[in-house]
């Protein structure tokens, strides 16, 4: 039986992409390819608890992917992440963005950047059983039930 690629590496494959040093891809890249990875996880999880209209599954995900809970999840993840997972979380939070979030103060904009590049970095190495295990655990810190 042959064994099934990651979605990462699959496209990869199919698309031909050249290996990458993703340590030289810079914080706003992870972020933005993070961003999404982040959102397609919880809309996952969402939508796989109930079939349900779209503007429900919307205000549902939209609890969860927003700069002030990202932000919020990023303060109670802090303790568990590795050496190297909280460098990218800090050049993400760090990094200078020209854009900020219509509803979140600049610190919460800054730290879910950091979290979304850590995601990122997380999805790009093909750790996504950690970057969920991070969404979970900071889920589950705050309290916080999809």
């Amino acid at each position: 039986m042959e064994e099934s690629l990651s979605l990462l590496r699959q496209l990869k494959k199919e698309f031909d992409c050249k290996e990458v040093d993703i340590r030289e891809y810079s914080p706003l890249t992870l972020a933005y390819i993070g961003d999404s990875i982040f959102d397609v996880m919880i809309r996952t999880v969402v939508v796989e608890r109930g079939n349900r209209t779209a503007n429900q599954l919307h205000r549902t995900v939209t609890k969860y992917v927003n700069a002030g809970t990202q932000a919020d999840m990023a303060d109670v993840l802090g303790d568990c992440l590795t050496e190297e997972e909280a460098a990218v979380y800090k050049r993400g939070r760090n990094a200078k963005s020209h854009t900020t979030a219509k509803n979140a103060s600049v610190m919460d904009y800054r730290k879910a950047t950091g979290l979304e590049a850590l995601i990122g970095y997380l999805y790009l190495k093909d750790e996504t059983e950690r970057a969920i295990t991070l969404v979970k655990l900071g889920l589950e810190r705050l309290g916080l039930e999809l």
